[in-house]
């Protein structure tokens, strides 16, 4: 069986616009060979509950790089061990609380000049990502990780050191840094969620990792077939392996040409 893990910004949805308008004919193979796409990214609960609207998709997704699996209650009539039972979810917590993330923000911004979502307003979110007030406003709902602006780019080793010392680490997204537990990332949560698939159907799992970024790399490292996808610039983030696909184009227009690639090479 295929698993689809996809990060969201600069991959399945255009850097700029956060468009998928170029991706609907994948998409659309996806929906009708019956595969789970799981989203896997920095972005909050909130914002991927909306973004699945969008795609018309009801399928468990990994939020906050690696913080919290979620499985719709019920999928597929999975039985899922250690998970906490929240708001129609069945919740996998790899990530710490928001509050232990933010005490040590409260903490650390005496000694290194950095803003995280926490201290900036709503209109300051939407003007540093593009987002409008309401995406904003659920941007800033956040549960494992806090976004942040670092504005002395030379201390970000004593930043990291810091954080270490009260379990957290620093990774890189598209626009952002981010403080996350040091017990989570995107390649750890893939596979608990490949391993629920298994464990619950029986069969083996080809899973395909897809994104742009220093902090999707976890998920290239464990996943089947890694796709990165060019960032905007013509470059791609730094990162090798024996079946890793690149795409000819960023955004979702790469997005969408990978996978239908893939899917025309998988047989089912």
């Amino acid at each position: 069986m295929l698993i689809i893990f996809t990060d969201l910004d600069g991959s399945l949805l255009d850097h700029y616009t956060y468009s998928f308008e170029k991706a609907k004919p994948a998409l659309s193979m996806i929906k009708k060979n019956q595969i789970p796409l799981i989203i896997t990214t920095s972005k909050t609960r909130k914002e991927i509950e909306i973004i699945q609207k969008k795609l018309d998709i009801k399928e468990p997704f990994i939020s906050e790089n690696g913080g919290g699996i979620f499985f719709p209650e019920g999928y597929r009539n999975f039985h899922i061990e250690n998970c906490l039972s929240v708001e129609n979810y069945c919740l996998i917590q790899l990530g710490k609380s928001y509050r232990e993330i933010v005490e040590f923000e409260k903490d650390i911004i005496k000694k290194v000049k950095l803003k995280g979502f926490y201290f900036m307003s709503v209109e300051e979110i939407a003007n540093l990502t593009g987002l409008s007030i309401e995406e904003a406003k659920l941007a800033k709902e956040r549960e494992f990780t806090e976004p942040f602006v670092l504005y002395e780019e030379d201390k970000l080793s004593f930043l990291e050191k810091k954080a270490k010392e009260r379990g957290i680490k620093i990774t890189k997204g598209g626009r952002f840094y981010h403080f996350i537990g040091e017990n989570q990332d995107k390649g750890k949560a893939v596979k608990i969620v490949k391993d629920i698939f298994e464990k619950n159907t029986g069969e083996k799992v080809i899973s395909v990792g897809i994104g742009d970024s220093k902090n999707d790399i976890p998920m290239l490292e464990v996943v089947d077939i890694p796709v990165l996808i060019k960032k905007y610039d013509g470059t791609y983030e730094s990162f090798s392996s024996k079946n890793l696909i690149k795409s000819e184009y960023p955004g979702s227009q790469g997005w969408n040409q990978v996978v239908i690639n893939i899917l025309n090479n998988f047989k089912h």
